[in-house]
C-alpha cells in the first residue's frame, strides 16, 4: 500500500464483492452494510471456543462470519487481488485466504516442514504474491515464506528476515521493499510460546528487497534497548515506516515504545510524555496509521489504553481508557479500536476479538 492509499467505502466494497455475495447475507447484515461508511475484518473466538474471521461495519456490527481451523492473529488484505488472509497465531502453521466476493472456497495453506507462522504477512503490490513471517526454528532464524496466488498459494520460495523472531511486516510505499520487525526473541514450538533468550535478545528492523531477497538496510537496537522487542509496523503519510515495541525488561523502566525510520535514515524514537509511556505499560499491542488524517494509533491491552499521535510531530492528541484494548485500524476519521471482551468502537458483540483489525484499502 502506498502512502497516498485511499480507503474503500461501503459502495466500493459492495461493487467489488458483487451483488451475488450481498444476496447471500441475511436481512440484518444487509441493513448494516447499507448504513456503514467502511468495512473491516478481525479474527475472533466465539463463546463456544471456536474461532472465526468476521467482516464488520465501521460501527462494529458483524456482517459475515467465516470459520477458522484454529486461533488467528493478524491479517492482510489486497485490493488488487480482492483477497484477505488470516494468519495463525504463533506457533501456528496455517493461513486461510478468502476471496472478497465469496465466489471461491477459502484456501488453507500450511507452513513448510520445520517452519511455523508468526501471525503476520502482506501481499505484493500486484496482489499476486503473499509474504509471511516464519520461524526456521532449527536454524533459529527468521524467514519470509513466499506464496503464489496464481497457483493456489503454493509455496515458491523464501528469503531471510536477517534477524531473530520476526513478527509483523509491511510493504514499502513504492512496493519494492519489505519492512520487517524482528522482535529478537528466540522461540521453539517444543516450548510453545516460551521466550528462550530474554537475557540476550537481538531486536532489529530490516528492509529487504522484494525482488531478490537481499538486505537493503538493518537497524539493530542499541545495547541499552536490547530488551525492547520490535513488533509491529505500518507505513506513514510520507512513506516512512512506523514501528511499535514491547519491552521485556523491568516493569518500572520507561523505554521508548514507538518510532519511525525511512530508507537511508536512522531510527527516530518518539518522545512520549512519561504519563503516556507509563499508561502503555511497556506494551504496544498494535499500531495503525491513518494516512489521510496524518495520525498514528496505538493500543495496549496491558495498559487498557488507546493513544492517537500526530504523525508529523509525535504529539499525543488523544488518550482514552479502553479496557482489554486489542486491534486498531484507520477509520474515516481517526481510528476504530476493538477489545478482547467483544467491543468494536461502541458496539458490543458476543465474541472475543483478537489483537488486530484490517481495514480494506486500495493498493
Amino acid at each position: 500500500m502506498g502512502a497516498t492509499t485511499g480507503l474503500i467505502d461501503r459502495r466500493s466494497f459492495i461493487t467489488m464483492a458483487g451483488a451475488a455475495w450481498v444476496a447471500t447475507l441475511g436481512a440484518r447484515s444487509t441493513f448494516a452494510l447499507e448504513r456503514t461508511d467502511a468495512v473491516f475484518a478481525s479474527a475472533f473466538m466465539a463463546p463456544d471456543g471456536s474461532f472465526g474471521l468476521a467482516t464488520l461495519t465501521e460501527a462494529g456490527e458483524i456482517i459475515e462470519r467465516t470459520a477458522l481451523p484454529a486461533r488467528a492473529h493478524g491479517m492482510a488484505y489486497s485490493a488488487a487481488s480482492e483477497r484477505t488472509v488470516a494468519f495463525a497465531r504463533r506457533p501456528g502453521t496455517y493461513a486461510m485466504i478468502l476471496s472478497a466476493d465469496g465466489s471461491a472456497e477459502p484456501i488453507v495453506i500450511a507452513a513448510a516442514e520445520g517452519r511455523h507462522f508468526y501471525g503476520h504477512g502482506c501481499f505484493s503490490a500486484d496482489g499476486r504474491l503473499l509474504y509471511a513471517t516464519e520461524n526456521d526454528f532449527a536454524g533459529n532464524r527468521g524467514m519470509i515464506g513466499i506464496y503464489d496466488g496464481t497457483r493456489s498459494f503454493a509455496r515458491i520460495g523464501e528469503f531471510p528476515t536477517y534477524g531473530i523472531g520476526p513478527h509483523d511486516m509491511t510493504l514499502s510505499a513504492d512496493g519494492r521493499m519489505l519492512a520487517i520487525a524482528n522482535g529478537g526473541i528466540e522461540t521453539h514450538p517444543d516450548f510453545g510460546r516460551t521466550k528462550l533468550n530474554l537475557d540476550h535478545m537481538e531486536p532489529s528492523l530490516t528492509l529487504v528487497d522484494t525482488a531478490t531477497g537481499a538486505l537493503i538496510q538493518k537497524h539493530t537496537l542499541p545495547a541499552d534497548l536490547s530488551r525492547l522487542s520490535t513488533r509491529h509496523v505500518d507505513i506513514g503519510p510520507k512513506g516512512e515506516i512506523w514501528f511499535a515495541c514491547q519491552y521485556e525488561g523491568a516493569r518500572d523502566d520507561l523505554p521508548p515504545l514507538v518510532g519511525h525510520f525511512s530508507h537511508g535514515e536512522d531510527l527516530a524514537f518518539v518522545s512520549l510524555p512519561e504519563s503516556t509511556t507509563a499508561a502503555l505499560a511497556n506494551y504496544v499491542g498494535a499500531i495503525a496509521v491513518n494516512r489521510n488524517d496524518g495520525l498514528i494509533g496505538l493500543t495496549s491491552p496491558k495498559g487498557g489504553i488507546a493513544v492517537t499521535l500526530d504523525a508529523g510531530t509525535g504529539a499525543v492528541l488523544k488518550q482514552e481508557r479502553v479496557i482489554d484494548a486489542a486491534g486498531v485500524a484507520a477509520a474515516d476519521h481517526g481510528f476504530a479500536v476493538s477489545s478482547y471482551d467483544g467491543r468494536f468502537k461502541d458496539h458490543q458483540n458476543p465474541v472475543a476479538w483478537d489483537q488486530h483489525i484490517v481495514r480494506l484499502a486500495r493498493s
